[in-house]
């Protein structure tokens, strides 16, 4: 096969306070408190709970209470999950061209049922509001928006296609640039279905936030790294 279909391993990215952290947490030969960490790594004792909470919720470090033989209150300290026994080279790339490519043979009608599942990830994922909350195409936006952020898109600023000054909440139309599809080797073979996973993805979003916007089309690969997601009042 001419291209790689394993994925390069990497761990979680981790910034400069962070890594020092978790060094500390490594070297120590059992748990540490909060205190400890902030005085060997010099930060401030809250930044330094900051960063150890994220590590756990990274899952690279574990919190636990100190057992005690006194009365009181049990100090919170945290150790270094235990390394994960080497598993070799990660493929789910290629699981992703296997899965795809059964979903385009197998069923169907591929793309109608990528929306649907697009749509129900969507709606998982939306940042639902209050049920008194009116959600104007600004907020609707917004809330779309951030989902295609944390999903790799790299969204751009929504513009209005036939006048870019006056602004998406204004107009009929909006349309988002995305600059950069965490799927596009995939896309590439299976545009049918991926694409369509994409598109209901963003429906799913706008439905469950009452948006008075709604995801007509997208336009895939309109350059080699922008794809365009058509928006319209409903």
């Amino acid at each position: 096969m001419g291209e790689m279909l394993t994925d390069p391993g990497q761990g979680p990215a981790l910034g400069e306070s962070r890594a020092r952290v978790l060094s500390v947490l490594r070297a120590g030969s059992g748990p540490v408190g909060v205190q400890e960490v902030a005085e060997r790594t010099g930060l401030h004792p809250n930044t330094a709970r900051f960063h150890l909470d994220g590590l756990v919720d990274a899952g690279l470090a574990e919190r636990e209470s100190e057992e005690r033989s006194q009365p009181g209150r049990p100090r919170t300290v945290y150790r270094a999950a235990a390394a994960e026994v080497p598993a070799g080279q990660r493929s789910y790339r290629l699981l992703a061209e296997m899965l795809t490519g059964l979903v385009a043979d197998a069923v169907p009608e591929p793309a109608r049922a990528a929306v649907a599942a697009g749509e129900a990830w969507g709606r998982y994922l939306a940042d639902r509001p209050a049920p008194s909350l009116k959600v104007d195409a600004e907020d609707a936006l917004r809330r779309l928006t951030a989902v295609l952020a944390d999903a790799g898109f790299a969204p751009g600023e929504a513009v209005d296609p036939e006048n870019p000054a006056a602004g998406p909440g204004n107009s009929q139309d909006a349309v988002i640039p995305l600059h950069h599809c965490p799927f596009r080797e995939v896309a590439e073979r299976h545009r049918d279905v991926v694409c369509s996973l994409h598109l209901g993805l963003m429906r799913g979003v706008l439905a469950e936030v009452r948006s008075p916007l709604k995801a007509g089309r997208l336009e895939p690969f309109v350059e080699p790294s922008l794809c365009l997601a058509h928006l319209s009042r409903r």
